[in-house]
This record gives C-alpha cells, sequence and structure tokens, in this order.
C-alpha cells in the first residue's frame, strides 16, 4: 500500500469537491422534474425515466469502474470516466428534447463508478483509520451536492431555463476533474498474470442492462405477461452465464467467495430494500408539492419546492458522513433497526398525513437521516470487510445496489401515481399518493424482518 504522506490535504478536498459536483449534477432533477414533465410534455412514469436513465447507466459502469480501478489504478480511470461525465453533462446542456436529455443522462451515469474510484485511491493513499473518515466525507460531500442541486435547480429552472441546471454543474465537474489529475497522486495499477475477465464484464453489464430496462418497462409503459416473463428469463440466463464464467475464470471480475461473505450479501440485501423505500418518497413529495392548491396538492413550482427538500438534503448529507462512524459506536445492527423502524413508521404517517408542508418536509428530514446512516455504515463494513484489492469492486457492488434500489423505488412510485389518475384530469388522486406512502413502509418494514434473518451478520 502507498505510505500515507503520499496524498495531502487538498487532494483529498480535490476529490470532494469533485464529489460534490456530481453530486450536484445528478440531483437537480429531483425538484425540477415536475416542471420538465410540463415542459416535455410526458407522464409522472415518463418522468421518472428521466432520472433512471442515469441510474441505469450507473448500474452497468459502477462494478465495472470498480474492478479496472483496482486493475488500471483508481485515478487513471476516474479521469476517463469524467470526461464522459463532461459530455453528457453538455449534451443535457444543449438538449431540445426528451430523446436528447435521455441519452445525455446516460453519458452522465457513469459519473456512479466515480464512487468507488474515489475508495480505491483513499484506501491507497491513507491509513486504515484515516481511510474510514475520507469515505465518510466523500459519500457526505457525494450527498451535500443533492442539497446543492436542491437549491439551484429551481432558480436555474425558472429565472433561466432547465438547461442552466446541467450547464453550471458540469463546468464544475470539468474544472474539479483537472485539480484532481493535478494534485491526486496517480496509484500505481496491481499488477497481475491474468488479463481482464472480458467475458464476466460483458455478461455482468447485460445481466444489469436487461434487468433495468426491464423494470422501466414493466413499471412505466407496461409489458404484457409474456414479455416480462421473456425479460425475467433473460435476466436469470445472463446472471446464470455470469456465474459460469466467474467460477471458471482464472481472475474473475467479482470473486464469488468474496461475494458470498456475510458482510458483503448481508450489505447486498439490506441496501436494496433501504434504498427502494427511499426512492419511493423521493419520487412521490416533488409530485404532491407540485399538483394544483385547489385540491390536495400545494402548487408549488421548482424553486419552492427546492427549499421544502433542503432540509432533508442536508440532513442526508450529515447522516452519511458519520454512518461509518455511528455504526462502529452503537452496532450495525442498532443503526439499521432503529432507521428501519423510523422509516417504516414514517412514511405509514404520511399516508394519511400529508395536508400540510411541514409534515413532508420532516418527513423527508427523518428518512433521509435513517437511510444515510444505513447505507453509509453497510458501504463501510463493506469496504473494510475485504482485501485492498477488491475494495473497488467490492464498494462498486454496493454502488449498484443503492442505484438499483432508488431505481426500483422510483419507477414503482411511478406506476402508482399512473395508475391512480383521474381520468377526468390526467392528474394523481390522493388515494394513489397515499398508496405509495404506504408501499414505502411496507418496503421500510420488510427490512425488519431480513435484518432478523441475518442477525449473525449485522452483529458487527
Amino acid at each position: 500500500m502507498a505510505s500515507p504522506v503520499r496524498v495531502s490535504r487538498w487532494s483529498i478536498g480535490a476529490l470532494g469537491v469533485l464529489a460534490l459536483a456530481l453530486g450536484t449534477l445528478q440531483s437537480v432533477v429531483e425538484p425540477a422534474l415536475p416542471q420538465l414533465q410540463r415542459e416535455l410534455g410526458v407522464s409522472p412514469a415518463e418522468g421518472a425515466l428521466i432520472g433512471n436513465t442515469l441510474l441505469i447507466t450507473g448500474a452497468v459502469v459502477a462494478p465495472v469502474a470498480g474492478k479496472l480501478g483496482d486493475r488500471y489504478g483508481g485515478k487513471r480511470v476516474l479521469i476517463r470516466l469524467m470526461a464522459v461525465v463532461s459530455a453528457g453533462g453538455l449534451l443535457a446542456a444543449l438538449a431540445p428534447n426528451l430523446p436528447v436529455l435521455l441519452l445525455g443522462q446516460v453519458l452522465q451515469g457513469v459519473m456512479v463508478g466515480a464512487l468507488p474510484l474515489s475508495f480505491i485511491l483513499v484506501r491507497k493513499h491513507l491509513a486504515a483509520g484515516a481511510s474510514r473518515l475520507a469515505i465518510g466525507l466523500v459519500m457526505a460531500l457525494f450527498t451535500g451536492g443533492g442539497m446543492v442541486g436542491t437549491l439551484i435547480a429551481g432558480p436555474l429552472a425558472e429565472g433561466l431555463s432547465w438547461h442552466w441546471m446541467f450547464a453550471l454543474p458540469t463546468s464544475v465537474v470539468v474544472a474539479t476533474t483537472v485539480a484532481v489529475a493535478h494534485l491526486m497522486p496517480s496509484d500505481p495499477p496491481v499488477r497481475s498474470e491474468h488479463r481482464i475477465d472480458w467475458p464476466g464484464v460483458v455478461l455482468l453489464s447485460g445481466t444489469l442492462l436487461v434487468f433495468m430496462l426491464g423494470l422501466v418497462r414493466v413499471t412505466g409503459a407496461g409489458l404484457p405477461p409474456l414479455g416480462a416473463g421473456a425479460v425475467a428469463v433473460a435476466v436469470a440466463a445472463l446472471a446464470t452465464g455470469w456465474v459460469a464464467v466467474e467460477r471458471r475464470a482464472a481472475s474473475p471480475m467479482v470473486d464469488l467467495r468474496m461475494l458470498a461473505k456475510p458482510a458483503m450479501w448481508h450489505a447486498c440485501v439490506l441496501t436494496l430494500i433501504l434504498t427502494a423505500g427511499f426512492g419511493m418518497v423521493t419520487f412521490l413529495l416533488p409530485q404532491l408539492f407540485a399538483l394544483p392548491a385547489e385540491g390536495y396538492g400545494f402548487g408549488l413550482g421548482t424553486t419552492d419546492i427546492g427549499l421544502l427538500l433542503l432540509p432533508g438534503a442536508v440532513a442526508g448529507a450529515v447522516s452519511d458522513s458519520v454512518g461509518g462512524v455511528t455504526a462502529r459506536r452503537f452496532g450495525l445492527r442498532t443503526v439499521l433497526v432503529v432507521g428501519a423502524l423510523v422509516t417504516a413508521a414514517t412514511t405509514i404517517a404520511l399516508a394519511a398525513l400529508h395536508t400540510a408542508a411541514w409534515q413532508l418536509v420532516l418527513a423527508k428530514v427523518l428518512i433521509a437521516i435513517a437511510a444515510g446512516l444505513g447505507n453509509t455504515a453497510l458501504l463501510t463494513r463493506a469496504a473494510t470487510a475485504v482485501e485492498t484489492e477488491d475494495t473497488g469492486i467490492a464498494t462498486g457492488l454496493l454502488v449498484v445496489t443503492r442505484v438499483i434500489g432508488i431505481a426500483l423505488g422510483v419507477q414503482v412510485g411511478g406506476a402508482i401515481l399512473d395508475s391512480g389518475a383521474d381520468p377526468a384530469t390526467g392528474l394523481p388522486t390522493e388515494s394513489a399518493f397515499a398508496a405509495g406512502f404506504a408501499v414505502a413502509g411496507l418496503i421500510a418494514a420488510l427490512s425488519l424482518l431480513v435484518i432478523r434473518f441475518t442477525k449473525k451478520g449485522t452483529q458487527a
């Protein structure tokens, strides 16, 4: 491992600011989604696709980026991914219609790979104790970017145009990438006698891509039973092929023995459930804020929605930064149980209490704290439970699980609103929102069962 003295505070600072800029670019869509739906003339389910297109790419790229970073060096791969992100941000900023915007989101989605690559650099250049703090810092700044994106989306979209929501963060990504390239020491690649397991890369990427696209189609536009069955068969076939290849590969992309460790598969399952419920709430709240005030909505614009979502973004950033420390102090199991209880109680209460803005703001804060603590605690535990050379792929798998969970929650939320739309107005009914919040609560309650059955693996 590289000596800790090789990396300066400026290097870690540049890495953190890059994470902040990426979080901002990723989050500007959330408060502006109702405005984008109006200006582009799309339904809630189609609007959910705007954010999920980025997540689809992220789901494919994250584990691949982590593996390539482990092999060729985190800095080298990170700089190249940021060039793709910058191109995607520029394309979204210039997009004249929905298809071009979606293409820009596809390219921006490779930003998800920046997290495991950042963790590789942190693990290689810092001592164990300092690396835990740095991982929390990077996660907190990425989440803090959500706070910044939530705050600036409205003024930019309403004062200038929604195109500027993408243009401004993209310019910061370009500048901070240049800073990281100059300040961060290059981490030496891990030398191996074996080549990259490209068949494993292709099969895992194909599995994730088919799964995510199938998820969007099934919960969005809808698929007949035969189509849904075909998607399930394709995912199962690709996943089976991937497992077979990994078992025979001399240097597999993912060491299945690592994935079989309780610390890894417990973390993956719990992360998926926690983020699915969080994703539903993240999607439903802006939609409710934007509905006309004559009924049960609030009739708010993008700026006002951003301001109301801001406390939740702040709470998420703070909880992300202390998730690992909290789990070490009170125990991972305690953090997860308390978080699940808070999320379940809050979302179920929202099904009945959603007539005042403060109720929604408080709910977002509580859920963001619970999700931030739980997710970062699981990520930190997984990152430190594997060998240093496996940090990238291990954290990449956790990041992709987080991405899939959020995408699942967002698409399910969009599907519930579409299915509960008023035929006369085309707007979601109040009962559709109540059903969405109730489903999010049931998902959170499900995590309690998972924690119970994985008791031995969550005692640490």
